[in-house]
């Protein structure tokens, strides 16, 4: 967690993505699944203040669906959510580590190191997406 980033009182960690991202560049999200959650949200986001920012790919993983969905905010609405995974990685007082990797066409998203999804970039100004943030039902050990 770098110098900048922080938590609110409601438990959202914000962190600073420096310059925006970019092609090869790869996040990482690591903590322990809280005894009973109900949800954990990963947002990248294009403004760590403005709460209707666009939102380049948010993961929200719901623990009583057991799904992992997907979506992005352009020009302010949301768009078609994604939901098909293969399996449910997470589990109830247990470690994860996410890491979102950015490639040309898509995020990729693994978990525990094993392949859980793609998301095709809706926003294709990758640079303005400058913000990581993450909540729910964990707790964050690491971002980097």
């Amino acid at each position: 967690m770098a110098e900048n980033d922080k938590f609110t009182t409601d438990g959202l960690y914000v962190g600073e993505i420096q310059g925006g991202l970019k092609p090869s560049m790869k996040l990482s999200v690591m903590g322990r699944v809280n005894q009973q959650p109900k949800s954990i949200a990963v947002n990248l986001a294009c403004s760590s203040k403005d709460p209707e920012t666009d939102v380049g790919l948010q993961l929200s993983v719901s623990f009583q669906d057991r799904s992992v969905v997907r979506n992005a905010r352009v020009c302010g609405e949301w768009g078609a959510v994604e939901k098909n995974i293969p399996y449910f990685p997470f589990s109830a007082g247990e470690t994860f580590k996410m890491e979102i990797l950015c490639e040309h066409q898509q995020f990729r998203v693994m978990v525990d190191g094993q392949p859980l999804c793609g998301f095709a970039h809706r926003i294709q100004k990758l640079a303005s997406l400058t913000a990581l943030k993450v909540w729910g039902d964990m707790q964050l050990t690491k971002v980097a």
